[in-house]
């Protein structure tokens, strides 16, 4: 039988806990339970079926959304146990018929969202108080093991059929799990050479084993096994920050109107030229005034500017990676008073150690990091009317390069931007460091002088001289300046410049984020598209048709 590749499918990312068909939510007390319970024939497309607790992208965004209720709607939780509901499966991994019916640009993407996913457990971990089990009651295979690593703890069910596995490599001639792995090595210190059997053996190891190696933290037989992870999660909950008594806040819909060549929210604004293949993004400023004390604030809910611009932005980088391919460069612009933006910004420092407020940050973190590690040449743009201030300055932080129009005969015309003291460390990149840090290489003297120039309104010349844009083009020559640095960008691979982008964002300081996103970016992209995975005969082509997969056995 020929097999045909599935139907070019337009992601969306909005859902909601009664549209779930792959996860289910517990609350009790605490402790929250996610139990994964996939859907056979809930693919997000069509011409596989999910098997055996296999995931796609559907699976993962639904999980994304849980873990924005849990943050978000459930403050008083302040352990989570992820689990399975199916008998001696705990998670299979990526589907892998999904994997080799997809494009290329598909299985990158799948797995840099889930990365991202994963990366944010870790993160509220991290930074608000939310600890994580992963309570592994059956087979734990592939990418399953990977979101079990993401937790602070696995706890693994000790009934001699149970195990953990990265069964890539000799499966499938894939690297095993650029998040797994990575993870394994610099999350779980699991030692060299017991790492290099444990990702080139199928079966995996389970038990004793498991734990002695690292692989997990405990394992419990399967009469005491829910009483010790329930034990453990209430303990974890008990030195948790979260808040012992609170109301959550609601997540309604993100709203946006569609058009083939535009996306409108509230307060974000895409519109893309397939000509010229390039997209303008614009972040908008608050358009009222803002609250100022937490029960206002909390009144606010979603609706508060910061909150509700985080999420819309957050749904415009994940639509915009997904569906528009062939848009190779992004331009960043802001729209709004930055006045107003600062205040918004002393709010969120004044109130930091609110829950709400927390969250807030984490979510604006979290969406400006996917901005570091999506595979656009960004530009942005600081034009009068422009608000790049605070926490919107992270904005122009995170381009490739930033143009700043100048005015010299209309001074009053200038645009400016402003910092913040958010801007060095609140919200720090996937290298782990301010994007400020990071600009001038951790250089003290320089990381001073803009330290100086804190909450001053900067003009283009100031803003060059200290080094925080690219260039300040006069008004005559802006539009031919920012055509031509467009032409150039857009006529190039866009292989190279996704290399050279990444190898510059992570600059000179390693993190497991940058490992694991540098070699998404590089060795899966490779792996993946070698004829000893998917040529005709390559081990994704031919896993469960009984055929042996053919290798070119040459080192490249």
């Amino acid at each position: 039988m020929t097999e045909t590749a599935p139907a070019a499918t337009h992601v969306d990312y909005r859902t909601d806990p009664s549209r779930y068909q792959h996860w289910s939510l517990k609350i009790d007390g605490p402790v929250a339970t996610l139990t994964m319970n996939v859907a056979e024939d809930g693919g997000i497309r069509p011409g596989y079926k999910l098997k055996l607790n296999s995931y796609d992208l559907g699976v993962d965004i639904e999980l994304h959304d849980a873990l924005q209720r849990i943050r978000f709607e459930h403050p008083t939780v302040r352990s989570v146990i992820v689990t399975s509901a199916r008998d001696r499966i705990f998670c299979s991994g990526a589907n892998i018929f999904m994997l080799g019916l997809s494009s290329h640009a598909w299985k990158v993407n799948f797995c840099k969202f889930t990365n991202e996913t994963r990366n944010g457990i870790e993160d509220s971990s991290r930074h608000s108080g939310l600890k994580f089990i992963a309570a592994v009651n059956g087979a734990c295979a592939g990418g399953g093991y990977e979101l079990a690593l993401a937790c602070d703890e696995i706890l693994l069910v000790d009934d001699r059929s149970s195990s953990v596995s990265l069964p890539e490599v000799p499966l499938l001639g894939v690297l095993p799990g650029t998040g797994g792995l990575t993870r394994v090595t610099d999350k779980r210190k699991v030692r060299r050479d017991l790492a290099d059997i444990f990702c080139t053996s199928s079966e995996g190891v389970r038990g004793q084993r498991a734990k002695d190696w690292k692989l997990v933290d405990d394992i419990y037989k399967t009469s005491e096994f829910a009483t010790k992870v329930q034990a453990r999660a209430l303990e974890l909950a008990a030195q948790s920050d979260r808040p012992g008594v609170a109301a959550g806040v609601s997540l309604t819909p993100v709203e946006r109107v569609q058009t083939a060549d535009s996306i409108e929210y509230r307060y974000v604004g895409i519109r893309i030229d397939r000509l010229r293949r390039v997209a303008e993004l614009t972040v908008r400023g608050p358009d009222a005034a803002q609250p100022t004390e937490i029960d206002a604030i909390l009144a606010a809910g979603d609706g508060w500017w910061p909150l509700q611009m985080a999420r819309e932005l957050d749904d415009a980088i994940l639509t915009l990676r997904a569906n528009e391919l062939d848009i190779g460069v992004w331009l960043l612009r802001t729209q709004g008073d930055a006045a107003r933006v600062l205040g918004v910004d002393a709010i969120l420092e004044r109130h930091a150690t609110h829950w709400f407020v927390r969250e807030t940050i984490g979510m604006l973190r979290r969406t400006f990091a996917r901005l570091d590690v999506s595979s656009r040449s960004l530009f942005a743009l600081i034009e009068q009317g422009s608000c790049f201030a605070g926490p919107l300055l992270e904005i122009v932080l995170a381009a490739d390069r930033s143009y700043m129009a100048s005015a010299p005969d209309d001074l009053d015309a200038q645009p400016s931007i402003t910092l913040s003291s958010a801007n060095f460390g609140t919200y720090p990149s996937v290298a782990g460091k301010s994007r400020l840090a990071q600009r001038f290489y951790d250089d003290a003297d320089e990381i001073v002088a803009v330290r100086e120039a804190i909450n001053v309104p900067l003009d283009p010349t100031r803003a060059l001289a200290l080094g925080l844009v690219t260039a300040i083009p006069d008004d005559i020559d802006w539009a031919d300046e920012i055509r031509l640095a467009v032409e150039e960008r857009v006529s190039q691979s866009p292989d190279a410049l996704t290399g050279l982008e990444a190898n510059l964002r992570f600059g000179n300081h390693e993190t497991m984020e940058t490992r694991i996103f540098g070699r998404l970016t590089a060795w899966q992209n490779w792996i993946f598209i070698r004829p000893n995975a998917v040529g005709e005969k390559g081990a994704l082509k031919v896993y469960g048709k009984g055929e042996k997969a053919a290798f070119d056995f040459s080192r490249v």
